[in-house]
């Protein structure tokens, strides 16, 4: 695993966009919600609320997962050796917030598990369960996106509804209208 220095032009300064221009636009695009969790050096179990999780490639498989520079859990995330994502169901919205919060304890009443031989912390009842062996980690402005392969990949079968985050609110969809014939 390695660090890439900033690409040429991603120092150059603030965007022609505008940060909070930026900010807007990006509150509009609905995103899954997912808890990434991992072991930092020490053995803790470590892990966020995030919704800058993507497919990157299908083979091999490979996600990715943008993690804040300032973000309480960025060492332990891009210094693992593997993590998982455990994209949350619409049941899991006070999970979701507990993780998104600064100095408590997200794990306690979680039901999280450790992966066997591991200890990697994933939860159960995910709507998606990826299992990721950390594969490259690549500096991206004020984030640091980690490149997961994927080594084991679970659903939950019903799947649940899924936890969306947008407008910076959780929601879960409703069911779509069906189609209206043109006149």
């Amino acid at each position: 695993m390695r660090t890439h220095p900033p690409t040429q032009g991603q120092d150059a300064g603030p965007s022609h966009a505008g940060a909070q221009a930026f900010r807007e636009a990006m509150a509009r695009l609905a995103a899954p919600v997912s808890v990434v969790a991992v072991l930092d050096p020490a053995g803790r179990r470590r892990g966020f609320t995030a919704t800058s999780v993507t497919s990157v490639s299908l083979d091999p498989p490979m996600v990715l997962v943008g993690v804040d520079h300032r973000s309480s859990c960025h060492a332990a995330l891009t210094e693992a050796p593997e993590f998982t994502v455990n994209v949350l169901g619409a049941h899991h919205g006070e999970l979701a917030r507990r993780f998104a919060t600064h100095g408590v304890d997200r794990f306690a009443g979680a039901g999280f598990a450790g992966w066997p031989g591991t200890g990697t912390p994933y939860l159960p009842d995910a709507g998606v369960l990826l299992r990721c062996r950390t594969a490259d980690v690549v500096r991206a402005g004020d984030h640091d996106l980690v490149l997961g392969a994927v080594t084991d990949a679970r659903t939950a079968d019903p799947a649940p509804d899924p936890l969306l985050w947008y407008r910076r609110a959780f929601h879960t969809p409703s069911p779509a209208l069906p189609a209206t014939a043109a006149a």
